[in-house]
């Protein structure tokens, strides 16, 4: 806009259309060009059947025929050059098109992140993360405690036990040297009842002695 225009109020500038209206469009144009070349593919078929159609015998209607073919061979050039401008400014628009949405995407990522750590200080966030860390150490040490004075009450003392520990390793030694190594628990118990006497063998009966000698008495005669 001049600078008497803006002055005087001159016409403001029309707002053009936005990137998915520009590849709408675009792509409305290429399905157009599209159309027209499957259009005068047909035609130029047409005159080259016509052109044949006629060959020398009608030479003059036949050359007419090629010149409409050379026409349209043209057109379908121009076409191909068009689609080809076309195709490649349509791409171009959906890769801006593109950009843009990701870079809207990580505009609002970025606010977002912004906002969320919009009450967040940074040397808060390391105070409360050494509190945490003091806390762990008073929990561990209370943990120490509680279980050291289980483990070991104050009354007994360590050095007594010492003591006790060395009176029975002596023993042990001592048993060793004497040779008796046999644990106590392991010994037969002694009998407390004295031991049955033998019984006497039994006598046989009076008719069994008669009937030996019997016997006996008749092997001799």
């Amino acid at each position: 806009m001049s600078f008497l225009g803006k002055i005087f109020g001159g016409k403001k500038e029309e707002k053009g259309p936005s990137t998915h209206e520009a590849i709408q469009k675009l792509r409305e144009t290429e399905e157009l060009l599209i159309k027209k070349q499957d259009f005068l593919e047909k035609k130029i078929q047409l005159e080259v059947d016509t052109a044949r159609k006629h060959g020398t015998k009608n030479k003059r209607a036949a050359i007419a025929a090629l010149k409409r073919k050379k026409r349209y061979e043209k057109q379908l050039t121009q076409i191909d050059g068009t689609l080809s401008q076309i195709e490649m400014q349509r791409e171009a628009l959906e890769g801006a098109n593109t950009n843009t949405q990701v870079l809207n995407t990580m505009r609002e990522a970025a606010a977002a992140m912004k906002l969320a750590h919009k009450d967040i200080d940074v040397d808060k966030v390391h105070d409360i993360m050494d509190d945490i860390a003091e806390q762990h150490d008073v929990a561990r040490e209370i943990t120490d405690a509680i279980s050291n004075n289980v483990a070991f009450p104050s009354d007994i003392d360590d050095e007594e036990l010492e003591r006790e520990l060395d009176e029975l390793e002596q023993e042990d030694l001592d048993k060793e040297m004497l040779g008796i190594n046999v644990p106590t628990d392991q010994l037969p118990d002694v009998p407390s009842a004295e031991p049955a006497a033998p019984r006497p063998a039994k006598a046989k009966p009076a008719s069994e002695d008669d009937d030996d000698l019997a016997k006996l008495q008749s092997w001799a005669t």
